[in-house]
């Protein structure tokens, strides 16, 4: 919420099911403006927009008082991008703030937005937010690169304060999603997320025909059960039972909707094949794969997850992972490392409180944001 600039008229929030996005906007309403009947929360999914329209109902609101507007969930109104436009260039005393998919791409199939809004990705928790929930103590979050300089200061101030390892197999299993705050049963309401993003989110918005959801369902669990799932699109194809574009779009759509990431030999290019691909985060490895977790590929999971929030990763020769095309990463549960003279070659190890030289603790990954 710190990262936004609020003073802008036109403000998108996107993220996938179940990261939070109705409970921040809610918090941002209650937070700036309390009680104060200025700011509306609307969802759009109520079956009063199927006879008004946005335009009609912002205008009806700015002129009895209204500052802020806020709409969530705006992808499930038809036409709602023009409508956002009209508001912003004739409604000028009004903000509106809405909240979106990440499957929708804002800019590029909305380019009547695309120099009007300015839109921001809401991630999951970090490890170090899951730490101050379950703690109750407050951590700051470190930059990468005052990670890999003074790694052995920050870990050493953190664990004066608690044992990160003794949560960090929590973290793994269910930290990422808030609503495990919420929810008991949180694996079964992660798979019912999942579904819905298949179901909902991906199929809605790129309107694949629910006939064919099973095969999308089909590669999703082919690529959990073998992660880092190395891609042969030819055997994927038949296996899914579809063609190869057809394949190489699924893989787009569900990297989108933030269920896999894509590991490339280089900088991204989406229309190649990608190297590697991971599941999103750790949570749903543990979601999906179930009993055929390995802990390494694990750790790796959550290391791409955490720093390539903010970073770009792409496949390394030296190790797992080359970050910003500098530093290779090996993700470990050893520290040794044979070419110690490369300063650029470092480890990050599973299972150690503090680091030394190029060995950084692989928890510290997770205080970033």
């Amino acid at each position: 919420m710190d990262e936004i600039d609020w003073n802008h008229r036109l403000i998108g929030i996107k993220g996938t099911r179940g990261i939070g996005k109705t409970n921040f906007l809610l918090d941002f309403a209650k937070s700036k403006y309390g009680l104060d009947k200025s700011c509306l929360y609307v969802n759009l999914n109520n079956l009063y927009f199927s006879e008004h329209s946005i335009i009609s109902f912002a205008d009806k609101f700015r002129k009895t008082g209204g500052k802020t507007l806020v709409l969530d969930q705006v992808y499930k109104y038809p036409g709602w991008s023009e409508e956002l436009k009209y508001c912003y260039e004739n409604f000028t005393d009004l903000q509106i703030v809405f909240s979106g998919s990440t499957v929708m791409r804002l800019r590029e199939e909305n380019p009547h937005l695309r120099d009007l809004v300015h839109s921001y990705k809401l991630e999951g928790f970090s490890f170090r937010e899951f730490l101050e929930l379950k703690t109750g103590k407050k951590f700051k979050s470190y930059t990468f690169e005052e990670i890999i300089k003074n790694h052995q200061k920050i870990a050493s101030e953190i664990v004066k304060d608690i044992k990160p390892l003794a949560y960090f197999d929590d973290y793994l299993e269910y930290g990422y999603y808030p609503f495990y705050l919420d929810e008991q049963h949180y694996t079964e309401n992660l798979m019912k997320s999942v579904n819905l993003i298949l179901e909902i989110d991906i199929s809605f918005l790129r309107q694949i025909e629910l006939k064919y959801l099973p095969r999308l369902r089909k590669l999703l669990f082919s690529i959990a059960q073998e992660v880092p799932f190395q891609p042969n699109v030819s055997k994927l194809s038949s296996h899914v039972g579809t063609s190869r574009a057809t394949v190489m779009n699924y893989l787009y759509y569900l990297r989108q909707a933030r269920l896999v990431k894509l590991l490339y030999d280089g900088p991204e290019d989406m229309q190649k094949k990608p190297s590697l691909i991971y599941l999103h985060n750790p949570n749903l490895v543990q979601c999906i794969s179930r009993n055929a977790v390995d802990k390494i590929n694990l750790l790796k999971t959550f290391f791409y997850n955490q720093v390539g929030s903010i970073h770009e990763l792409a496949v390394s020769c030296k190790g797992d992972f080359k970050v910003d095309d500098k530093f290779d990463f090996i993700v470990s549960e050893q520290s040794e490392l044979k070419d110690k003279k490369n300063k650029n070659l470092l480890v990050a190890k599973d299972m150690i409180e503090k680091g030394e030289q190029h060995v950084i603790p692989l928890w510290l990954f997770g205080f970033l944001y």
